[in-house]
């Protein structure tokens, strides 16, 4: 590395002096998921509730012969749907994330699942307020299924819409909090190599702080939508790439794929233990565990052999 390369890292101050012992991230991960199902729940509940109130009002206001149990079934219905595909939703986010590369195919995408989450909200809501209808003694009809589901998407087009701007947030939030990482670049006067350098070192950006983690540091990788995740001291750091990108910048001498959506840190590995099923489960010197797929298995046992 060349004096140039050199002052530019030095600028950098290193992870142990920039980053906090405990941050807001760290506190904030064991309660990560009882605050996000505490929130949906929340959510829907205060929109059920306003939303049976406001139409009480509205049958008293018009005098409709309209029981007031009723404006109760059907919010609550439409509200316990929504809530029980919010986990679907969650996880289409994931693999179709919202990115200005290749816009048209994610929009076409998320048009689609907007039209199937839409359906699916339809008859989950009118099959529960059948069968509480059933319960009373009387009967509930939607109508005209046809004008009713295009009356029913377009609040639901909404809504969906409106989560995923939610969730897409709330992540930001989340990356914001556990910080991002990317290659460290060289500096722009230096000639840029004919094949991809190896990073020696990944530079981290967590709430308006910069770090460094030297690549050896890194325990293991793994795949996350169009994000990579950096396993460093127990804590990851979501890089922007993929995972057969960053592969092929990764000394195969240390770092070995176990999985297609794990690359481990040979010099992490503590044990490998076979499964009736011909995978394989990989126990990390700090105690945890990366699955490892049939087809790495004999690679991996090459790999550290060969270390």
């Amino acid at each position: 590395m060349n004096a140039d390369a050199s002052a530019a890292l030095a600028a950098v101050p290193p992870a142990t002096a920039a980053e906090p012992e405990r941050g807001a991230w760290d506190r904030y991960r064991p309660w990560r998921r009882p605050v996000e199902i505490a929130f949906w729940v929340a959510l829907f509940a205060v929109n059920a509730a306003a939303g049976t109130l406001t139409s009480i009002i509205d049958i008293h206001r018009y005098g409709l012969d309209i029981p007031d149990w009723a404006p109760l079934v059907w919010e609550t219905s439409s509200c316990a749907t929504a809530l029980a595909l919010v986990p679907a939703l969650v996880w289409f986010t994931r693999a179709v994330p919202l990115q200005l590369d290749g816009w048209r195919r994610t929009l076409a995408l998320h048009l689609l699942a907007s039209v199937v989450w839409s359906v699916l909200h339809v008859v989950g809501m009118v099959a529960i307020r059948q069968a509480v209808y059933a319960s009373v003694g009387e009967r509930y009809e939607l109508g005209g299924w046809g004008i009713n589901l295009v009356y029913e998407y377009l609040k639901d087009a909404r809504s969906y819409g409106y989560m995923v701007l939610w969730i897409e947030g709330y992540r930001l939030l989340l990356r914001r909090l556990q910080g991002e990482a990317s290659v460290l670049a060289p500096p722009d006067d230096l000639p840029e190599p004919a094949q991809p350098e190896r990073p020696e070192r990944f530079l981290v950006r967590k709430l308006g702080k910069e770090f460094l983690v030297a690549a050896n540091e890194v325990e293991w990788l793994q795949a996350s939508s169009n994000y990579v995740n950096l396993r460093v001291r127990g804590r990851d750091y979501p890089l922007r790439s993929t995972m057969a990108a960053i592969e092929g910048q990764l000394d195969p001498g240390r770092f070995a794929r176990v999985h297609r959506s794990y690359i481990v840190n040979l010099d992490c590995v503590g044990e490998i233990e076979p499964l009736e099923s011909g995978d394989a489960r990989i126990t990390m010197r700090d105690g945890s565990h990366v699955p490892c797929s049939r087809r790495y298995r004999a690679a991996l046992r090459r790999d550290r052999r060969a270390g």
